[in-house]
């Protein structure tokens, strides 16, 4: 049984404040006003820092309505405490709700929080809540973030249960991804726990208070990326099992039972994923706590990525099918279009049928026509049948002619067959990787997931690398003839190339591959046509060009020139 973890530092005394439970009741999270712990209220550091004691100054006396440089107007006091105040406030020149912290500017952290805020906002990563300002004004200093009206916490969604493990997995890619990228620039976020974490109403998963949390109530640590990531292996913990993996209460969730240490989330609940529970102990391995497997532990945000990209994916879970509802007949089909529906109970009118032709005239007549339409039908069936005699004389002369052409020239028809994919891991011929968390959302059969490239500046080639791309694993040895792709960007220059390989992993040079084929498009789709098939087991493809498309906020990139594939299928 792994030890508990000493790098995380379990919930804190408040310095004499309330209760955290109580302190939960006074505030609401980043634009989720319905849920009442704010990120800031509660006093946990997940990592080996400490916190400084709150500034002498004392907190600003605002109220509602009060504006700040004539244009952001207080709505909501969320939380106040250590001589900071947060709020939900308007911004009146863009018509947007925001939120905004606010401490004097003479508060001993008031030079922290500037720094940390006006860094944030330089990364401009759209998986973070975005800073939008950061002023020093008539002895305010103050921060402007986005709110997110439409974003859900982990808390709440953790309230009625645990995650299912896809949105488990999604939540734990999207934010190790995150702060992978956040730590690259030489930022961490330190105060990463369920109320940090949100879901927007489009699926995907933002991080709010990068910095400028832990900045807001002094906390640092030695050690950040290692602090991040086992905040990460807490949250994944959290969400599979619906408990907190410290012995304290914490965010709405219980605890550990007391003496019994870190035990793994498929000890503490029946049905939990194996490779989930297994990655949430290597985030939360430390001082000698290791996963049940020993596999070393993860110890930054990079490490982390890598490994939920060696898991295999996990899919999203079937959707449940419903029957439809019994046929019914419509008014018009029943016979009664255009007529006036009888009263319940009321008998049917039953019409007289048409008096029979009985009349001398009336027997000639149907006589006459009787004849015609014996004479009718005997001509019809006597031209049918000299075209039918006709047709097939043709039809066999025709179909010998093309069998014995088929069999001079040795034309046989082989069956199309798609190839399974087994797997897949990003390929990195050079620098640093894309989004390898994602590579399995391109072989999971939906249009509306993928892996992307990171956006550059310098296009449509790619200059600062030779390519990028995704390794498939087909299982065995195979030919494949056509590899088609689907493709989220349209726009000139999207370059393709694949190519065939005998060993998996990035250390095998792209010039020991074979080349099969190479495809340019400007549109949403790509096929690359293999002129002479080669067997192999693993598959490259290889983005050297991509179009220039904007901002796309769904997906989580910035303009540039960018691609993203969403589909993937090999066929022989």
């Amino acid at each position: 049984m792994a030890e508990r973890s000493t790098a995380a530092v379990d919930v804190a005394d408040n310095s004499g404040d309330e209760p955290l439970t109580a302190q939960a009741d006074q505030s609401t999270a980043d634009g989720v006003a319905k849920n009442r712990e704010l990120d800031t209220d509660i006093d946990e550091a997940q990592g080996s820092g400490g916190t400084e004691r709150p500034g002498e100054a004392s907190p600003p006396e605002l109220h509602s309505g009060h504006k700040l440089a004539r244009r952001y107007r207080l709505e909501e006091c969320v939380t106040r405490l250590d001589g900071f105040s947060s709020w939900r406030a308007v911004d009146e020149k863009l018509r947007r709700a925001v939120g905004v912290h606010i401490l004097p500017a003479d508060h001993t952290r008031a030079r922290s929080v500037l720094a940390a805020a006006r860094s944030s906002a330089l990364l401009g990563d759209p998986r973070f809540v975005q800073v939008l300002d950061a002023v020093e004004e008539n002895d305010l200093v103050y921060v402007v973030h986005e709110w997110l009206p439409d974003a859900v916490e982990l808390t709440a969604l953790l309230a009625p249960g645990p995650l299912e493990p896809h949105d488990a997995y999604q939540m734990v890619s999207q934010v190790a991804a995150a702060m992978a990228a956040a730590h690259r620039e030489g930022l961490a976020h330190l105060r990463l726990n369920p109320n940090a974490v949100l879901r927007t109403s489009s699926g995907q998963w933002r991080i709010r208070g990068l910095a400028v949390n832990a900045a807001l109530r002094g906390i640092s640590s030695e050690t950040p990326q290692r602090t991040d990531t086992e905040s990460i292996g807490a949250l994944l913990y959290a969400a599979l099992t619906q408990r907190w993996p410290y012995e304290s209460d914490a965010y709405g969730l219980s605890g550990l039972p007391k003496d019994v240490g870190l035990i793994a989330p498929d000890q503490v609940r029946a049905g939990v994923h194996r490779g989930l529970s297994e990655l949430a102990m290597r985030a939360l391995a430390n001082d000698g706590a290791t996963a049940s497997r020993h596999e070393s532990p993860c110890t930054t945000p990079e490490e982390l990525v890598k490994a939920i990209g060696e898991m295999p994916r996990i899919r999203p879970p079937e959707p449940a099918f419903t029957a439809p509802p019994e046929y019914q007949r419509t008014t018009y089909q029943q016979g009664t279009y255009g007529r006036q529906a009888p009263h319940p109970g009321a008998a049917m009118p039953v019409q007289a049928p048409p008096p029979p032709l009985q009349s001398r005239t009336g027997k000639a007549l149907k006589w006459a026509v009787s004849a015609l339409l014996i004479a009718a039908l005997g001509l019809g069936s006597w031209q049918l049948a000299d075209a039918l005699m006709d047709q097939g004389g043709k039809s066999e002369d025709t179909n010998q002619t093309q069998t014995e052409d088929n069999e001079k020239n040795g034309d046989k028809t082989k069956p199309v067959k798609t190839f399974a994919i087994e797997g897949a891991e990003e390929y990195v011929a050079e620098g640093d990787a894309q989004h390898p968390g994602d590579v399995g959302l391109t072989y999971d059969s939906s249009t509306t997931t993928g892996w992307r490239t990171n956006s550059y500046n310098d296009g449509p080639k790619i200059v600062i690398k030779p390519g990028v791309g995704i390794l498939y694993d087909l299982g065995s040895a195979q030919e494949v003839s056509t590899a088609t792709l689907s493709l989220r960007y349209g726009g000139p220059h999207t370059t393709v190339k694949l190519y065939a390989t005998d060993s998996p992993g990035s250390s095998t040079p792209l010039s020991s591959m074979k080349e099969l084929g190479e495809a340019s498009t400007s549109g949403t789709s790509a096929k690359v046509t293999v002129d002479k098939p080669v067997k192999s087991r693993y598959v490259l493809v290889w983005l050297t060009a991509m179009p220039y498309s904007g901002e796309d906020s769904a997906n989580y990139s910035g303009a540039g020139y960018k691609q993203a594939i969403t589909d993937v299928k090999f066929t022989g």
